[in-house]
This record gives structure tokens, sequence and C-alpha cells, in this order.
């Protein structure tokens, strides 16, 4: 295992870091301590060829300037809580609502996890290296009760694993959902269309949602519709079979096959490049999102890419979106004394 670390940029005063981890396998990872960012994943292809398989910048200016959450984390809350309001024994608690048209609180708001300057050290073996980057959440930002102390963790092995792995606590009732919301495309990050790619999700049942993207609180099969990935399908067989070729869908995993303490949840595969990826995690679902709307803006990535609609695809391991507000839901609060811990493997390969 190899690491390198290189001064990415500067905000406010703090030093932002690019944190390279490489290992014998030829796989490399890049990540910077602002935002908890995974800037590139380098795979090699079935004849040995790298590419880089996520959507991404080469600089912190430009991820300075926006971005739709490539590669970084979302929280304290990632996904939707309807009209950004919940409430924790008789608290109340009013949050921003920042996904115009809807009035829904997304991914902690116009400032989450994703917009700080985060501390970090390195735990290091031979056979993998950990980034642990920290930060302190105080009571009342943006809008969330209580003080979080949280630490992500992400880290590569020689098993061509990289984890993406989530501690906190709290002094104060709160609710927490933590995910690293990369986009993935296999065939590499400038390749167009995932359409072709194959998936299998390892999921039963969804939580249907209604126009403002808000769950309606159903658990329906999947069985007999275009939801349906329970056997490796070609995405865009099934973009066919849904509204305006969107995914944007959180699954219920069955937790029947498990590898230890994790269970399958996806199976991605580009027959292209022979690339896959295999996703494991401890979390009670994951939601697939087809990046339909790239094209509501223009974002140009790495190397002068354009990124256009379904360009990458996003399998983002996770609670249940507004969770807070549905009581039928895995819960989301975390009381003082207690630990909030997830864990999740994305495992790449070639065949």
């Amino acid at each position: 295992m190899e690491k390198t670390i290189e001064l990415y940029g500067e905000i406010g005063g703090q030093r932002v870091d690019l944190i390279t981890l490489k290992n014998s396998k030829g796989m490399q990872v890049s990540l910077t301590n602002y935002g908890c960012i995974v800037t590139s994943i380098v795979v090699p292809d079935r004849d040995g060829k790298a590419e880089d398989v996520v959507l991404g910048y080469e600089s912190l200016e430009k991820y300075l300037a926006g971005h739709p959450f490539f590669g970084a984390i979302a929280g304290r809350f990632a996904n939707r809580i309807q009209d950004g309001r919940f409430k924790i024994d008789a608290n109340v608690y009013q949050l921003e609502t920042n996904e115009p048209p809807t009035v829904q609180h997304l991914h902690g708001g116009s400032k989450g996890f994703d917009k700080y300057v985060w501390a970090y050290d390195l735990e290091e073996t031979d056979d993998e290296i950990l980034v642990h980057l920290h930060r302190i959440s105080v009571d009342g930002e943006s809008g969330y009760p209580g003080t979080l102390d949280v630490t992500h963790t992400i880290g590569l092995d020689e098993k061509n694993q990289l984890h993406y792995n989530f501690r906190a606590h709290t002094d104060k009732p709160t609710v927490i959902n933590l995910v690293n919301h990369s986009y993935y495309n296999l065939a590499g990050h400038d390749s167009g269309s995932v359409a072709d790619h194959e998936l299998k999700l390892f999921a039963d049942f969804y939580t249907p949602v209604a126009e403002n993207m808000i769950p309606t609180g159903e658990v329906l099969s999947v069985a007999g519709s275009g939801m349906d990935f329970r056997n490796s399908t070609r995405i865009g067989t099934n973009m066919n079979k849904v509204e305006d070729a969107a995914f944007d869908f959180n699954y219920i995993l069955n937790g029947q096959e498990q590898e230890g303490d994790y269970k399958l949840a996806a199976d991605l595969y580009d027959p292209k490049s022979g690339r896959f990826m295999t996703v494991l995690t401890t979390q009670p679902a994951i939601q697939f999102y087809n990046a339909f709307k790239l094209s509501n803006k223009t974002w140009i990535g790495r190397n002068g890419c354009k990124y256009e609609a379904f360009g990458g695809l996003c399998l983002e391991t996770q609670g249940y979106p507004d969770s807070p507000n549905k009581a039928h839901f895995p819960s989301a609060r975390l009381n003082p004394g207690d630990i909030y811990e997830h864990k999740t493997i994305h495992r790449f390969g070639a065949r």
C-alpha cells in the first residue's frame, strides 16, 4: 500500500489536502478533507487498462463553485425530510427547505457536511490504509439539535475494497443519516450513458414516492415492475419501463445474503470493460439514482468532459428517506449514550 498527500487548496485559512491511496493491484483512490469528497477511483479493466470510474473534478476551485454532490458526504441527514420538519419528543425542529421547486430538506441543507473542512488522521497496515476524517457539528447547525461528534472513515485495501465507515455520538437527541454520494460509471467517467450497465439489487421491496419525492409510507414489491433488479438486468431495459427513464428510489435490502456483518446490497457490471462493483453494507436500504437530473445544468467535469443525464449512477447505502416522519420506518434517531455506526464496502474487480 502507498499513499501521497499534497496541498489541494485553502478555505478560510484552513488547509485542504488531496490524499491518494494506491494498492498493489493497480487500484487508486483520491479524496480530499473538504466535504470528504472522493475525487477519483481508478480501476483496471479486464485487459489491465486503468480508468477513472467516478464523476468529478480535478481542482478544489471547481468543487467550491458547486456540484451535485460528486463523491461527497451527505449529512447530517442524507436524502429528504418532508417540509424540512420533524419532531423529537415534544420538540418540533424546522430545517431549511433547499430542494426547489418542492419544499423538502435535502442532504443536510445548503451547507451540509459536504461544505466543511474536516480534520483527519491515517491508520496504516501492510494490507490497508484508512483515512479517519473528523468534525464536530455543533448544536443547531443547519437547524439540527445536538452537538454531534462524527468520524467518517474512507479506506482502501489490497482486496480492491473501498471502505466507507461512519461513527457518531450526540449530547442531545437528534436524527442522523450519513452516506457517500459518488456517481459511478464503470466504463469510465467520460464514457456516456450507464444504460448498458447491468445491475442487481438484493431487494424485493422499495418505498414509492409522491411527486414531491417524499416516500408515501407504503412498502411495495418490485415484482412485475420496472423497479425489479432482483436478477442482473440491463439498466436501460428497466429505464424503458419507468416514467422519464428516471430512477431515484429507496430499495429495502433483504439481508438474507450476508458476509459477516455485511448484507449484500448491489452488484454492478459493465460488459464493455468487464469491471464490476459489489456493494455490501450494514445499512437497511440503498438508494439507486441514475443521474437523470444531470442535464438540468451544465457540469463540465474532469478533463473537460460534459456530464449528461444518465452519465453515472449512485448506489447510496442509507436509512430510509423521511424516516423521522414515518414511525414504521427504521428509526433515524440517535440518543445520548448511543453510537451511530454503519459500514459499507465497494468491492471492485474485472471479469
